[in-house]
């Protein structure tokens, strides 16, 4: 798969996994297309580790799942960081 090919995957899979997690996630949408685009190296990443070959091609299916999942993952993970800083502070 081709870098451009790539990213737009990951654009997409970072849109898709912030509309499958429940709740309201920190950050606009540039940041949930960029942790997207994380979220599909980190899948690929966990997908190879297990022998999988998922980025042959951009319509593999194993491809999307593998972006998604990383996708919800990079976004959580980031949901747990930067949620650490909100809520009301009292003196």
């Amino acid at each position: 798969m081709g870098f451009i090919a790539f990213l737009i995957l990951g654009l997409i899979a970072g849109a898709i996994a912030k509309l499958l997690i429940p709740g309201k996630q920190p950050g606009g949408i540039l940041l949930t297309l960029l942790l997207g685009v994380i979220g599909a190296m980190l899948g690929g990443w966990i997908a190879g580790f297990f022998g999988l070959d998922v980025y042959t091609s951009f319509f593999s299916l194993g491809a999307w799942i593998a972006a998604i999942v990383g996708a919800i993952i990079v976004l959580l993970i980031y949901g747990l960081i930067a949620g650490r800083g909100r809520g009301s502070r009292r003196a």
